[in-house]
């Protein structure tokens, strides 16, 4: 069975973007991309919120196309051309980047029959209030996290307030040289 996978850039004090919704503080060098892609290069999916695959929609379908495309952006590019793009929304009514689903309304089941169907891993990158629902609704597998030594103060928080302990296995952390660490947690 698929695994729903939490791929996020957080601060030290659990933070996905700033108090006025920046993230120029993620540290993102190859360092970081060499930690990630093969997190990418096992999914073939990623489920995103309206506002996120907006945003995402806006960039990504030419970006590994562009002449002076990084190494990065050509990966990533070419990994969400045939990714299957999952949109959980209520007030999206269509998309055309090929390749997307919407799915509106209770996320239990939609993510139950998305783990049965074959394929790889389930990415959810970014979209904030639907990581805190995913989470708080206990539909994560595994928590890909990159924490960066930055401590915001405010902002949007990654793990939701009032929820219930949940216990995580660490499968591994990674100190990266920029002072960058990648952990990776499963559920038990």
């Amino acid at each position: 069975m698929r695994n729903v996978v939490l791929l996020e850039h957080v601060s030290l004090d659990g933070y996905l973007a700033g108090p006025k919704g920046e993230m120029d503080w993620i540290h993102v060098d190859d360092d970081v991309w060499d930690t990630v892609h093969p997190v990418i290069d096992d999914a073939d999916a990623v489920i995103w919120g309206r506002v996120t695959y907006q945003m995402m929609a806006g960039y990504w379908p030419t970006a590994a196309d562009q002449p002076d495309a990084s190494r990065h952006d050509i990966h990533h590019g070419r990994w969400l051309r045939d990714a299957t793009k999952i949109v959980f929304s209520n007030s999206l009514k269509a998309s055309d980047w090929p390749n997307t689903r919407l799915v509106r309304g209770d996320p239990i089941p939609a993510v139950a029959s998305l783990k049965r169907e074959p394929g790889k891993n389930i990415l959810l990158i970014g979209s904030v209030s639907l990581a805190q629902t995913f989470i708080r609704l206990g539909l994560i597998d595994q928590y890909r996290l990159t924490v960066n030594p930055v401590l915001l103060g405010a902002g949007a928080p990654l793990f939701p307030s009032g929820g219930s302990q949940v216990g995580l296995k660490l499968v591994e952390a990674k100190a990266l040289q920029s002072g960058v660490v990648a952990l990776h947690y499963e559920r038990p």
